[in-house]
This record gives structure tokens, sequence and C-alpha cells, in this order.
């Protein structure tokens, strides 16, 4: 294989594949998810459509079982051929190629292991990278963000040292508000503190980051949340992740820039009308981590409106493809749209009804497939409680965004040990947290719902919480969390934990106390299962 080879798939599980690195391939020649995952699987039938995928190369699923196995000069060929699509190469000083790492097993798991952006950003590349883009925010944001991602998963230096550090600098602003020399000091502080942390230095050889880079992602397989994950969704541990290596896209370059996520239906309702969260200058990992906060499409539909119908006809396309309501990710690089993932979308049980039933009547999917993918759901599936609140009755004590539907009615709890505890003694617990990460996943799997202070609807604790059949709200500016006081404020209120709060999905709205909720039962939708039943 060399830089000119044309894009290549083989069939072993060991393979090293490459996407978008020569002519388009035929779709029935991408290899099967049990070779190179479900995300490059994904990419390459992207790919093989004629839609915008950055080009990549894939480590097969192959080489998780004995990543130490897997020697640079397995995958330099492969690199050597995204160099050449890319017109760049990798650690050059001039025009140099950054790259992303990218986990994905041959089934979904949502923010389970690890992803490191910005990879072959360094000391020696860095004057390259600002002449190419004549962009110096773009650049100080891109390598501040590689030290401190870099730091967290492969050195595992905890996420609060470089939170700290951004506090110092940002002194209480968002940190897109700021200017270039202000990015240039956090980004050495970040240097430093994973000098004094992890008492070694970042490395400045793109190589070795990337070597490092990969393994770290091949060894996230093994991450606490991504076991207790398969565990609870009964997936095999044999069956290992791939790593996808690609050409970064840039959604924190200003302007018309920035990032997001987003399904093509309502993935609580089935609703179809597309549900997209986005943020400018960001990048991907800003909306999926859960430690930010996102806004609804609007603000991209009216800043750029052709990137937006674009994506429109991308996800209609994308949607026919499949055959099913996909759950995709974004990057738009100064006006341009870059696809960086599809796959089917986690949802509950109403909108699986109604997607099933909305696909057959548009000739997507046939009526046999909707009966199969209807099969069960009767009134006990599909009923969604309400919150009934009298004339007078006292008001919500604050506000959210409401990530998955339904009412949740629990004591708090702040985190898993207590909520073990308040399970073994028979109580309902809802989990309060400042951001909604992943990590919590096994005190999610005991709560009745998520409340977090920070986070996006599509962030994947959100996406994670619809699949168990959680409530979850997401970006509550009123919550205020004291661990160590185990109390929170709630709307002005203070409330120990161990009080009882009433979370309603439907509204967003946050109560004191056990509001009375009705269970109501969709009769439009049972009467359409019926006739699709009956047919």
């Amino acid at each position: 294989m060399n830089a000119r080879d044309t894009t290549h798939f083989p069939s072993a599980a060991h393979a090293v594949a490459l996407i978008g690195c020569g002519p388009k391939p035929r779709t029935p020649d991408v290899p099967p998810p049990e070779a190179i995952g479900f995300k490059a699987h994904n990419l390459a039938r992207m790919a093989a459509m004629g839609l915008p995928v950055p080009p990549a190369f894939v480590l097969g699923t192959g080489w998780c079982a004995d990543p130490a196995a897997l020697r640079p000069e397995v995958w330099q060929p492969a690199l050597a051929a995204l160099e050449h699509a890319s017109d760049a190469r990798f650690g050059d000083a001039r025009q140099p190629l950054l790259l992303s790492v990218r986990s994905g097993a041959p089934v979904s798991m949502p923010g389970m292991m690890e992803t490191l952006l910005n990879i072959g950003l360094c000391d020696a590349t860095l004057p390259g990278f600002l002449r190419a883009t004549g962009n110096p925010r773009l650049v100080w944001d891109a390598y501040r963000r590689l030290v401190a991602g870099f730091g967290e998963v492969v050195l595992g230096i905890d996420a609060a040292v470089f939170e700290a550090d951004l506090a110092q600098i940002a002194a209480g602003r968002d940190e897109r508000e700021l200017d270039f020399a202000e990015l240039r000091a956090l980004t050495r502080a970040h240097l430093a503190s994973v000098q004094r942390v992890a008492g070694q230095p970042f490395p400045q050889s793109p190589r070795d980051q990337l070597t490092q880079a990969i393994a770290a992602v091949f060894a996230s397989w093994q991450a606490p949340k991504a076991r207790d994950y398969r565990r609870l969704n009964g997936i095999a541990d044999s069956i290992g992740t791939a790593v996808t290596v690609q050409r970064m896209v840039f959604g924190n370059a200003g302007g018309t820039s920035g990032a997001g996520v987003g399904f093509t239906r309502h993935p609580s309702t089935g609703e179809p009308a597309p549900w997209v969260d986005f943020l400018f200058n960001a990048q991907g990992e800003d909306v999926v981590s859960g430690r930010r906060s996102a806004q609804g499409h609007d603000q991209l539909a009216a800043a750029a409106p052709p990137v937006w119908h674009e994506l429109l006809a991308a996800t209609q396309q994308l949607e026919q493809a499949f055959g099913d309501m996909q759950d995709f990710e974004f990057t738009v690089e100064n006006g341009r749209l870059w696809l960086l993932q599809t796959r089917a979308g986690k949802r509950t049980a109403q909108a699986t009804a109604r997607i099933a039933l909305d696909l057959a009547d548009e000739g997507v999917i046939s009526l046999d497939e909707a009966r199969r993918r209807t099969e069960g759901l009767g009134e006990d599936q599909l009923a969604v409680p309400r919150v009934v609140t009298e004339d007078g009755a006292a008001q919500p004590l604050a506000q959210a965004v409401s990530a998955a539907h339904g009412v949740a009615i629990g004591e708090i709890v702040l985190d898993e040990a207590a909520a073990r505890a308040r399970q073994a003694a028979g109580a309902t617990v809802l989990l309060l947290r400042q951001d909604a990460e992943t990590r919590d996943l096994a005190a999610l799997d005991i709560a009745a719902g998520l409340l977090t202070a920070r986070g996006a609807r599509t962030s994947h604790a959100a996406v994670v919480a619809r699949q168990l059949g959680k409530v979850c709200l997401v970006g509550c500016e009123q919550l205020v969390i004291d661990t160590p006081h185990r109390r929170v404020r709630l709307g002005g209120e203070e409330l120990a934990e161990g009080e009882v709060l009433t979370l309603d999905g439907g509204s967003g709205a946050i109560w004191r106390g056990a509001v009375r909720t009705v269970r109501e039962v969709p009769q439009d939708l049972m009467a359409r299962l019926a006739a699709l039943r009956a047919g």
C-alpha cells in the first residue's frame, strides 16, 4: 500500500482500512461492523454515498485484544494514504496534518470509550498550522484542547486540574470568549500542569502522540463505564473496539464554524422533525461530553441557511439509506459541512412505535418490518406519566431542558454510593450532578431520573438515559451542588440529600416534593398500531 492506493477495505478484523482516500468504493465492498466497528462502517457507507466525510483510516477490532502488537509500521502506509488524500503531512512543520482518534465498537456504545482531537499539534507544527489557517485563536484553542485531552485520557490526569487552569484565566467567562493571547497562556498553563501532575512533559513528537492516543483509545474498551455498559446491555467483552484515525475538521474556527449532534426525528416522541444541538465556535466533544450546555438548531439555521438546508438533505438521505431514525454528529468549518458519524438513534418506546409507523407510511420500511419493530409494544409500554397541578398549587422550583420524557419522583442523591445505599433501603432516587457524563452510568442505572446543571440534550449521558428509560433534564442553570455538605441549591431554595423532587420530562419543570401524576395512553398511536397489526 502506498500514498496513491485507492480506498481499500481488507476483510479481516486485523485490517487497516482506508475511508475516502481514493475513488469512492461500491457500498457492498464496505467491510462489516464486526471487522471495523459500526462507526467506521457507517462512515464508509456515507463516503460511498457521496456525503461529505473527512478521509480516515481504521484499525480493525482484532487489534483490541492485543494492541501491543500494533506497531507504528502497521499503520504507517495508511497514514501515508491519508496524508495524500488530505494534501498535508503529519508532523510537517509547514503544512501539518492534524488528526482525531476515535473508538467504534461493532455495536453502539455512546460515550463509553475515549476520543482524542488535534493530534499532531506541537511546538514545531504550530507555526505551520498558523500559516495554513491564518487564525491564531483557532491554533491556540486547538493546542490547549489537545494538551488537556491528552493529559486526561492518556496520562490519567483529573479533568479538574485543567478546569482549574481555565477558571484562573477565564475569570468566570465562557471559554469561547477568550482571545488568542489568553488561549496561549492557557495552553502554557496546561503544559505546566501536565509536567507537574504527571511528572513528565507533554509529548512534542506527533508520532509519539498518535501512538499513545491509539493505545489509549483501545485501552478505553476496558474502562469501568464501558464494562458497566456492556454488562447492562448484554454485550460480549470479546467483540472489541476499532479505532478510526481521521483528518481533523475545525468547528472552533470562528465565524460560521461550529459543532453539532442531532436526531433526524424526536427521540422521545418520534415527531418527524430534526432535533439538533449546536454550538458555534466549538468542537464536537463540547456537545457530547455533557460538560457544556448547547443551543437548538435555530441559531445555525438563521446564521447559515445553506448549511442547514444541506444538513437536512443529508439526514433525509441517511434515513432512506439506513432505513431508520439516525443519531448523527457533524462539524461546520468556515461554512462547510462535514459529517462525522451516523447510527440508529436511541429512543423511547413511544418514539419506537411512532417512528416505525411513520417510516412504513413513507415507504422507507415494509409493513412487516414495522410490525417487527413494534412487536410487544402495548398500553403498558406506551403510557406516559403527566404531572397534574391543582389551581393555586406551588410553582416549580426551577426549569431545565428536557432530554428524555416522562415523570420521575424520588429522593435526591449526589453519587453512586448514596444511590446504592438508598436503593438498598427501598427508596426511589434521582441523581443530581454537575455534568451529564457517562461515567455516572452505574448510578444512572439505579436512579429513576437524572438532573444536571450543565449538558446538552444530545450529550452521551442523555442518550444513554433515554435508552434506559430514565427521565433526564439537563442544563439547569439554577442548580448548584454542594457535595461536601451533601446539599443543593435549586431555584433559590436549599435542599438536603434525601429530600424528594419531581422531574417533569414533558415540560422540563422541577418540583419540590411528590407531585400528583396521571398515566396517559396515546390513543391515536394505539389506533395506528391496531391497524398495522390487523393488516
